[in-house]
C-alpha cells in the first residue's frame, strides 16, 4: 500500500502560542487577544495615578516665589548696598562737557604717550598744526598762569595743551599754536613714570587735569586721570598746592601764591640740607649710636664731598617738603 495522499485544504493545528495578537486564543477576535489600548480599557482606570481633583489640590512649589522671599528677609543693609551699586552703575563715568584737545608732536613713545592714551579713550581730540583752537591752551611759552578767573572761557570753549617732549622744546613751532589764550601752569609736582617728583614737568594728562582742578572741574580732572595706574597720585602729591591756586582768582594771585609755596619748600629743603651735614660732621647733640666710629671717619684719597646736591637728594627734599611743611592754609586770616 502505498503513502495516503495529503488532504488538500485541511488546516493543521498550529504548535505553541497561537498567531493572534492578543495572546493565547485563536485569532483576531479572541478573547485573550487585543492590542495594549484594549486591554487598558478593560482594566479600568489605574488606582496608583491621581485623578484631577487629587492633581490640582497638591500645593506648587515656584522657585522664583522661593527666591523673592528670601530676598525680602535678607535684611536693609543688602538692600541699600545693591540699591547704590545700581545706581553707580546708572551714573556711569562723568562726560567732559567741553571741548579737550591737543598739538600732538610726535616726540614722545606711543605706548608711553599720555595724549595718545587719552585720544584712543575718546577723551581727547587732536589737533592741526595751525589750526586755531578758541579755548585755553596750557603751553610752556604762556605769558599768565591759569586762574580760577578763567572758569567760564574753559566751559565756553574748551582747554588744550601741547603734547611735546621737555628735551624737545626748541623743536616746537609754538608761532602755529593758534589761541588767544596761551596759558601757564603754576609749579605742581609730576608723578608720572618717566618725571616722578620733578616740578613743572607735567606730561599731558597731569596739566590737562592741574588745568581742571584750578577752574573748579575736578571731576573732569578726575575722569582724565582715571584712565592712567598712577593718575591717583597726581592729586595726592599736589592737593595742597591745588586747593591754594584754587582760591586765587586773577593770574597775578596765582603768581603770588607760587611764589609763596616755593619759599616755604626752599626753606624746607634747606633745613635738611643742614641736617644732612650735621650728621655727617658727627654732630654729637645729634650722634646716632648706631653709626659709632663712623663719625669721624676722614675721606680716603681721590674721595671728595658733593658741593651741590644730588638729583636724587634734590627729589626727596621736594617731597619731604610737601608732606612735612606745605599745607593748606587760610589766605583770608
Amino acid at each position: 500500500m502505498g503513502k495516503p495522499a495529503k488532504e488538500k485544504n485541511v488546516r493543521v493545528p498550529g504548535r505553541g502560542k497561537p498567531r493572534g495578537r492578543g495572546g493565547r486564543s485563536g485569532g483576531r477576535g479572541g478573547v485573550g487577544g487585543g492590542s495594549g489600548r484594549e486591554k487598558a480599557l478593560r482594566a479600568g482606570p489605574s488606582t496608583s495615578f491621581p485623578d484631577d481633583e487629587q492633581l490640582f489640590s497638591r500645593p506648587v512649589i515656584v522657585p522664583v516665589a522661593v527666591a523673592e522671599s528670601s530676598t525680602a528677609t535678607s535684611g536693609s543693609d543688602e538692600t541699600e548696598e545693591s540699591d547704590a551699586d545700581e545706581e553707580e552703575e546708572d551714573r556711569g563715568p562723568v562726560k567732559i562737557e567741553v571741548p579737550v584737545a591737543m598739538w600732538d608732536f610726535e616726540h614722545c613713545d606711543p605706548k608711553r604717550c599720555s595724549g595718545k592714551k587719552l585720544a584712543r579713550h575718546g577723551l581727547i581730540s587732536s589737533m592741526r598744526i595751525g589750526q586755531r583752537f578758541r579755548g585755553i591752551v596750557l603751553t610752556p611759552r604762556g605769558k599768565i598762569p591759569i586762574s580760577a578767573g578763567d572758569e567760564d572761557i574753559v566751559l565756553a570753549s574748551g582747554l588744550a595743551v601741547v603734547e611735546c617732549s621737555w628735551a624737545r622744546l626748541d623743536e616746537v613751532p609754538f608761532g602755529k599754536i593758534k589761541s588767544p589764550y596761551e596759558r601757564l601752569l603754576p609749579m605742581l609736582i609730576a608723578t608720572n613714570p618717566v618725571n616722578y617728583g620733578k616740578p613743572w614737568k607735567l606730561n599731558c594728562v597731569e596739566a590737562l587735569a592741574a588745568g581742571f582742578y584750578i577752574t573748579g572741574h575736578d571731576d573732569w580732572a578726575e575722569t582724565l586721570l582715571a584712565k592712567f595706574s598712577w593718575g591717583h597720585a597726581f592729586y595726592k602729591m599736589n592737593s595742597q598746592f591745588l586747593k591754594r591756586y584754587a582760591t586765587c582768582k586773577t593770574a597775578a594771585e596765582v603768581e603770588a601764591m607760587q611764589t609763596k609755596i616755593q619759599d616755604e619748600m626752599e626753606e624746607e629743603r634747606q633745613r635738611r640740607k643742614v641736617e644732612r651735614a650735621e650728621w655727617a660732621d658727627g654732630d654729637l647733640l645729634r650722634s646716632n649710636p648706631n653709626h659709632v666710629g663712623q663719625a669721624w671717619r676722614q675721606n680716603s684719597p681721590g674721595e671728595v664731598d658733593d658741593e651741590e646736591d644730588s638729583d636724587e637728594e634734590r627729589v626727596e627734599d621736594v617731597l619731604s617738603a610737601i608732606m612735612a611743611k606745605v599745607t593748606v592754609r587760610d589766605e583770608g586770616n
